[in-house]
């Protein structure tokens, strides 16, 4: 049976210091995380998608630009409540997340403000699998056939393991202050596919090559990568290959809004 425990939701809404997103300077506003999208924010759809799971209490969105984003319908509604708290970003992923982190109670859900396909029931499975686990801390991932089913250029990458192609959801799990060091993982962004050596500073060089090889099971890296940290990291496979398509690019925001429109309608035309 799963616990009764409500997780401490971290929003990552910063940007890049110095870099102007193509994104954003397309729709006209000074950062991509309030870029709309099929008519809305995409902070605001995601923090929507946060606050409705039943699984979620307290939300906190880690942003460089707080004011711009607390204004928004959504957000200002929530903090009103008392439910929402804005942090000021830090220079890096890292650092905001342990500035997110700060004085938050335990355990930290990790999304950021691009994952636009998220829904309620998504974050409620990959909580409950964390908790089922017992994991210290996760990372959720969706299989590659998955995936293409929901889009077939939705995500063109993938990690590879002996069972099979995974893509990475951009969503955390830390359960307890202990397991904050895991958030080194996403220094520079994580992409460690196209950057392998930041697989080799997170996690060493025999488990680059295990990776590089598709030698092994993901739970058996994932293991080595635990008892390199010194506490339990879990992979956490979600059911629905959307949750791995996120607004990165062009590409990626064409291919999330004709999905968000077949959800719900075109709501372009209600935008504020």
């Amino acid at each position: 049976m799963v616990k009764d425990i409500r997780a401490t939701a971290l929003v990552m809404a910063g940007r890049r210091s110095g870099v102007h997103d193509p994104l954003a300077e397309r729709a006209g506003v000074s950062q991509k995380a309030v870029v709309p999208i099929n008519g809305v924010p995409m902070i605001e759809r995601v923090v929507a998608q946060v606050a409705a799971c039943p699984m979620v209490g307290a939300i906190r969105v880690v942003a460089h630009d707080e004011g711009e984003i607390a204004r928004l319908p959504t957000i200002a509604a929530l903090i009103a409540e008392g439910r929402l708290t804005m942090v000021e970003g830090r220079f890096n992923i890292v650092d905001s997340v342990f500035a997110g982190a700060e004085g938050a109670q335990f355990p930290l859900l990790i999304t950021t403000a691009d994952n636009c396909l998220l829904t309620p029931e998504g974050y409620s499975e990959f909580i409950a699998k964390c908790l089922a686990e017992d994991a210290e801390g996760a990372a959720a991932l969706a299989r590659r056939e998955d995936v293409q089913a929901a889009d077939p250029i939705g995500q063109k990458r993938f990690y590879e393991f002996r069972d099979g192609g995974y893509s990475n959801c951009n969503t955390y799990w830390l359960g307890s202050a202990k397991a904050l060091s895991a958030a080194e993982i996403m220094r520079e962004g994580g992409q460690f596919i196209k950057y392998p050596r930041r697989i080799i500073k997170a996690f060493g060089l025999i488990n680059l090559i295990r990776f590089r090889m598709g030698w092994g099971s993901k739970e058996k890296l994932f293991a080595q990568i635990s008892r390199r940290f010194g506490f339990k990291l879990v992979p956490v496979v979600l059911s629905d290959g959307h949750f791995a398509i996120d607004v990165d690019n062009e590409r990626t925001f064409n291919v999330t809004e004709k999905i968000l429109r077949r959800r719900e309608g075109d709501r372009t035309g209600a935008a504020a």
